[in-house]
């Protein structure tokens, strides 16, 4: 099977082909991307990702997966979404969640009480830390993969992620839930994240 650099090399050199398996590999995991941020909408920021892959192939460098390539473009994508939602340039995404924007209940079906009350306490976290943490737990990017996705050093990112889990924690206790959710304890949360990410593949 060939690897995600050889088909994006096939790619540039017009084959449409493995442009096509290039994008199918990757399908799922954009729209998980979007699917617990920008409600109902997903269809099209995936497909606006998805162009702007195409239109700015040649910037992809291969200092980090393809993957991670992709999940920078989304993440650029859905800044833009909110932007032309809100009609503000100037959108403060360090300190607005999707609910401060405006996004109507999750979309995203979860069975368990702690899944629900997860995801509902994530979409009121600001939007920067909202994604880094689903990248981190959903996707299992690394800390670097992770600041190479956010454009921003590593280290940069690794603060971020901890800033977010402190911000997801306050988020809990506002709605109530934090003793039965989260214990501040990584193996809470990546349990949690994975049944969540689960439903979402169903």
């Amino acid at each position: 099977m060939a690897t995600d650099a050889e088909l994006l090399h096939a790619w540039r050199e017009g084959d449409r082909e493995a442009g096509n398996q290039l994008f199918q590999g990757h399908f799922e995991a954009i729209r998980r991307f979007f699917v617990n941020k920008a409600d109902r909408d997903v269809e099209d920021p995936v497909q606006r990702t998805f162009i702007g892959c195409v239109e700015g192939s040649d910037r992809f460098e291969g200092r980090a997966s393809f993957r991670t390539y992709l999940f920078a473009i989304a993440n650029n994508v859905l800044r833009e979404f909110y932007r032309r939602k809100r009609r503000d340039e100037r959108i403060d995404f360090g300190s607005c969640s999707v609910v401060d924007l405006g996004a109507g209940p999750s979309s995203v079906v979860a069975e368990q009480q702690e899944q629900r009350a997860l995801l509902e306490a994530l979409r009121c976290v600001p939007l920067e830390f909202q994604v880094a943490l689903e990248l981190y737990y959903w996707e299992k990017l690394t800390g670097a993969e992770l600041g190479e996705a956010l454009g921003v050093p590593e280290n940069t990112a690794r603060s971020r992620l901890r800033r977010g889990k402190e911000l997801l924690a306050e988020a809990l206790t506002r709605l109530e839930q934090s003793h039965r959710v989260l214990e501040s304890t990584d193996a809470d949360l990546e349990g949690w994240a994975a049944g969540i990410r689960a439903g979402l593949d169903g």
